[in-house]
């Protein structure tokens, strides 16, 4: 059984940085493409980043780019999202996703394993 968790999320002030991780166990890890996404109360989940299988490709979505990055150690089965420079409109759980193929996934019909999600909340 697929099993994602995401560890990192906190408190943090505007323009800080955390690094979020999710770590995969229950298949090959390093053949899948693996997604950021967020949902703010109220409002619906969205993608914030996506990488492929091996980290050749990543995708951010406009509100992230430049401040976010996603990356990945098959090594350890573990995808990481650093985020610096941090808004109080990032505010949001932050989950991790994984993709039924290789490739870069950030439409919800690529993903079909959901992690439990983790809280990021950036005060002003």
């Amino acid at each position: 059984q697929v099993q994602l968790v995401e560890s990192g999320g906190g408190l943090v002030q505007a323009g800080g940085s955390l690094r979020l991780s999710c770590a995969a166990s229950g298949r090959t890890f390093s053949s899948y493409g693996m997604g950021w996404f967020r949902q703010a109360p109220g409002k619906e989940r969205e993608v914030v980043a996506a990488i492929t299988w091996n980290g050749g490709r990543t995708y951010y979505a406009d509100s992230v780019k430049g401040r976010f990055t996603i990356s990945r150690d098959n090594a350890k089965n573990t995808v990481y999202l650093q985020m610096n420079s941090l808004k109080p409109e990032d505010t949001a759980v932050y989950y991790c996703a994984s993709a039924k193929d290789y490739g870069l996934a950030y439409n919800f019909y690529q993903l079909n394993y959901w992690g439990q999600g983790t809280q990021v909340t950036v005060s002003s």
